[in-house]
């Protein structure tokens, strides 16, 4: 109703002919209203009212009409009227940072923020939220600091919003240490503030303190909202613990495109392509939620790796059906040209490369990686030498592509340009030249790099042990693991399997089955087939040493985890040492039956009644009286 009456208001000839006079008051009025509305053309309209009553040059009316242009996105119209103003308030300044930041122009809303503080305007706690989100985005991490001692000095330092925006200024900056400060000093904190923190904590990697604070902040009294349970959700799929983060997706009454695409990408990540895949036909039926290009690309890394080639077209032209072709490419182009190349399609590959942007260094990565998928690693190698030629910024996904294929001379070429280039704290590239070392040959080289680098994640450290392991430096391997526990990096799942193997490439039984042990006991880890794999493998080459006790162990252990290949091995060996007792034959049975091998599990009870042995009955005891 107000529009409509702003709209007769502006364009009626016959009510402002009519009309002897409109106070500034009720100008101002409408001049909120088109603000409000983004109502544009009522907007100029109160504007050309303004120019013709003579009131264009009240500080206060032009001060409006620089918050009306700022939000209606026209930066020209509002910079060129708060020039005009020959001393802008600090509301027409906050207007002006308000446009600044809210369009991610950071260098524009930092400089404006210093002229502002030049010309003696002190900024008030509307106007922090909006310069902190701008040194955020660009990551100018020293103009945060500085933002914060004014925020201090102006004594909005208890002012939620304000805190929200520097727990997300230093988190995003990499500093948790001071987001967590600026949180736990709050006096009072709303959801922002949990959701800021919570998401702190993942960006940085800190993701069981993640999930502690969620704990935390339902005792507290917060019930989380969508935002909470996706952030959440993102740090199991991050820790590896899908499963976890897909209890969290069914209490959730309304996934959004976001659930559904984290999910998606956390089981893409641990390699349960399948899985990714069934998430994303369940999402599609269910016509609720329509996948954007975000999740399309997360879908298509699956397709990729299960050589999945049909699915991969059928998204293919969902994609393209549902976003123009420029922008669909440009997003999801790289994972659909990767996975063509994995299915071996050269022409769609290639369709697919000329359809993208050639300037964009994710193209070529993308192009390169396609290359060696289809055995074409000279032809990828080339790609990577003509990239400097067209100025394009090799980058550290490029090294990382490059560096596996690579034969010595080349590698040790790349590694020269690494040490020349911008690369020396990219871990990934570091993590690329270990492995590339190790498979060489060069064990010690891929030390020397692992021991030189600023700064390891869980794939140095894996990298690293599998290298010791596949050279056969088992004591090696063990010796980094405890380093690593001692660096307080948890070691996963891949971690137990390289040390596992380290030992039974090395034939260090006692010290391998202590590894299982302690992954079980001290880790709370679940085997999967392959530790179990490693050692049987480890048992196998150390046959003659395994007594009972050991066996037994195993037996255990893979009854607890229903392996029931790894529980047939070990029974075998146990009717092999203790022939004589009743028992193990029972299990060996038993473990026969479960895997359907009936003809086996007759022989053995035949075996054990020819033998005269019979397990002993169980029985109770029953207390009378009281």
């Amino acid at each position: 109703m107000r529009i409509c009456h702003c709209h007769r208001t502006i364009s009626s000839p016959s009510t402002t002919t009519s009309s002897k006079f409109v106070s500034p008051l009720e100008l101002n009025h409408l001049l909120q209203l088109c603000s409000n509305s983004k109502a544009i053309d009522p907007g100029r309209q109160v504007h050309q009212q303004i120019i013709l009553r003579g009131l264009d040059r009240d500080p206060f009316i032009i001060t409006k009409l620089v918050q009306m242009y700022a939000g209606f996105e026209d930066s020209k119209t509002a910079h060129h009227l708060f020039d005009r103003l020959s001393q802008p308030n600090v509301f027409a300044w906050t207007a002006m940072l308000s446009f600044y930041s809210r369009n991610g122009m950071s260098n524009q809303c930092l400089g404006f923020y210093g002229l502002m503080k030049l010309r003696g305007v002190f900024p008030d706690k509307y106007v922090f939220p909006k310069v902190l989100r701008s040194c955020a985005q660009s990551g100018y991490f020293e103009m945060g600091i500085q933002v914060h001692k004014d925020v201090i000095t102006g004594g909005a330092d208890l002012n939620v919003q304000v805190c929200n925006s520097l727990i997300d200024m230093y988190s995003k900056c990499g500093d948790i240490e001071n987001a967590m400060r600026v949180f736990g000093r709050m006096v009072e904190r709303d959801l922002l503030s949990w959701n800021s923190m919570i998401s702190g904590y993942v960006c940085n990697g800190f993701l069981e303190s993640a999930v502690d604070l969620l704990d935390s902040m339902r005792l507290e009294g917060f019930e989380p909202d969508l935002v909470t349970w996706n952030t959440a959700m993102d740090a199991y799929c991050r820790m590896g613990q899908c499963n976890e983060a897909w209890k969290i997706f069914e209490q959730i009454n309304e996934p959004n495109i976001i659930s559904w695409t984290t999910l998606i990408s956390g089981y893409s990540r641990i390699g349960k392509h399948e899985v990714t895949l069934a998430i994303f036909r369940d999402m599609v039926s269910k016509n609720v939620v329509f996948p954007d290009l975000d999740c399309i690309s997360g879908v298509l890394v699956s397709c990729r790796h299960l050589g999945a080639l049909i699915c991969g077209r059928e998204i293919h032209a969902y994609g393209i059906k549902v976003e123009k072709g420029f922008a669909f490419y440009k997003s999801a182009g790289p994972a659909l040209l990767t996975m063509y190349g994995r299915c071996r399609r050269l022409n769609d590959a290639t369709n697919v490369f000329n359809l993208m942007e050639k300037s964009d260094v994710v193209t070529w990565n993308a192009m390169i990686l396609s290359f060696i998928d289809l055995g074409m690693e000279n032809i990828a190698l080339e790609c990577f030498r003509k990239m400097p030629r067209m100025r394009l910024q090799i980058d550290q996904t490029t090294i990382s592509t490059v560096l596996p294929m690579c034969d010595l001379k080349s590698a040790k070429q790349i590694h020269a340009y690494i040490k020349k280039s911008s690369f020396g704290l990219s871990i990934p590239v570091w993590n690329a030249l270990i492995h590339m070392y190790s498979r060489c040959g060069c064990i010690g080289t891929a030390y020397s790099v692992f021991s030189n680098m600023v700064s390891r994640d869980l794939v140095s450290w894996n990298t690293m042990i599998g290298g010791f392991g596949k050279h056969g430096f088992g004591k090696s391997a063990l010796q980094l693991l405890n380093e690593m526990n001692r660096s307080g990096l948890c070691p996963n799942s891949v971690t137990f399997t390289s040390v596992l193997s380290a030992c039974s490439h090395s034939g260090l039984l006692d010290e391998g089955l202590e590894v299982f042990h302690r992954m079980t006991k001290d880790f709370g880890f679940k085997p999967g087939m392959e530790h179990f794999a490693c050692v049987v493998d480890l048992l196998a080459q150390n046959a003659s040493k395994a007594d009972k006790c050991i066996w037994g162990a195993l037996l255990a252990a893979s009854q607890a985890h229903q392996s029931i290949g790894v529980a047939m091995l070990a029974s075998e060996h146990l009717v092999h040492l203790e022939p004589e007792y009743a028992g193990h034959y029972v299990t060996l049975a038993n473990t026969y039956a479960r895997a359907g091998r009936w003809d086996d599990a007759v022989r053995v009870r035949k075996l054990m009644e020819s033998r005269g042995l019979v397990k002993p009955s169980g029985y109770s005891c029953i207390e009378s009286g009281n």
